[in-house]
């Protein structure tokens, strides 16, 4: 038998989370090896920033997640406030002010088959620390992309709106292959061959003054890059969504991606074959960055 070292758990087992509506350690809230969403890939999730033990855009991440639910076909049985109050009781308990919340709901396991009747619907949000820093990359503020393989899925053939946890899996696999080429993401696009997203963010574009990012036809609509548009037109700046070519890419001054977990962060280069694409972490990105952060305590 193949043996591997021991590994860590993310969240130590004395930590609280709340688990269908009871806060508990996370030790004691275990999982069917049945689970439907484990074996057919139907969880729903979201991740939140907490700064300085709020929630950041928190009732949008739950509307969202409950959004996510419907597209998969079932119903969440907490109301947004109540998940919301979920959330600020873990963070509480656990003692923690920048943190890092992640709910998640899923079918159980009173049936494996595909069309899931009668699979109870279960809800639980944990917390850690877990620095932005830390969230991409090498811990650099700088990103070095490289372009994936694998594409993001048309919207026809994939619930591609939800936050879905069967539709990260193309993410894990495009991460994966980035970390062993030396770069910290991948890029990846859609099924005509536009510019999507990255495996976790948003991406954006600045030319000219103004920002451009793809529309959000076949990936996750970003609450994060929502916040960071509006933060754009407050200091004058324009902002369009569109298709986006990898020539629009390359023609960029400025390149950054977006998202809960890694706040904003400049893009400086993309690999793909024949070709290496680089952009300073110009004016804009900056002054966004220093936009977005004020904003998080502002919030808080």
């Amino acid at each position: 038998m193949l043996t591997e070292a021991v590994k860590v758990p993310l969240v130590d087992l004395a930590s609280p989370v709340w688990f269908d509506g009871t806060l508990l350690p996370s030790g004691e809230a275990t999982l069917h090896v049945l689970t439907h969403s484990l074996h057919n890939g139907g969880a729903v999730f979201e991740g939140i920033r907490a700064y300085d033990g709020r929630l950041f855009l928190g009732k949008e991440h739950f509307r969202r997640l409950q959004r996510s639910a419907e597209l998969l076909g079932y119903t969440l049985p907490w109301l947004v406030d109540d998940l919301q109050a979920a959330a600020e009781a873990v963070l509480w308990a656990g003692g923690l002010k920048d943190a890092y919340v992640r709910p998640i709901a899923w079918r159980g396991s009173e049936s494996v088959t595909v069309s899931a009747q009668g699979c109870r619907i279960h809800t639980a949000i944990a917390a850690w620390d877990w620095p932005v820093e830390t969230a991409l990359g090498d811990g650099t503020s700088e990103l070095r992309l490289v372009l994936s393989d694998w594409r993001r899925p048309a919207p026809d053939t994939a619930p591609t709106a939800s936050k879905c946890s069967g539709l990260y899996m193309t993410g894990t696999l495009s991460r994966a292959a980035a970390a062993r080429s030396g770069h910290d993401d991948a890029l990846m696009l859609d099924m005509a061959g536009h510019v999507a997203e990255t495996t976790v963010t948003n991406i954006v574009l600045v030319r000219d003054g103004r920002l451009l990012s793809p529309l959000p036809t076949c990936f996750l609509d970003s609450l994060t890059k929502r916040h960071v548009f509006d933060l754009a037109r407050g200091l004058g700046l324009s902002v369009h969504e569109g298709t986006v070519s990898l020539d629009d890419l390359d023609a960029a001054d400025e390149v950054f991606v977006t998202g809960t977990s890694v706040e904003l962060r400049p893009v400086v280069s993309l690999d793909r074959p024949g070709k290496h694409s680089t952009w300073p972490v110009g004016r804009i990105t900056k002054a966004l960055r220093e936009a977005f952060r004020a904003s998080t305590r502002a919030h808080a």
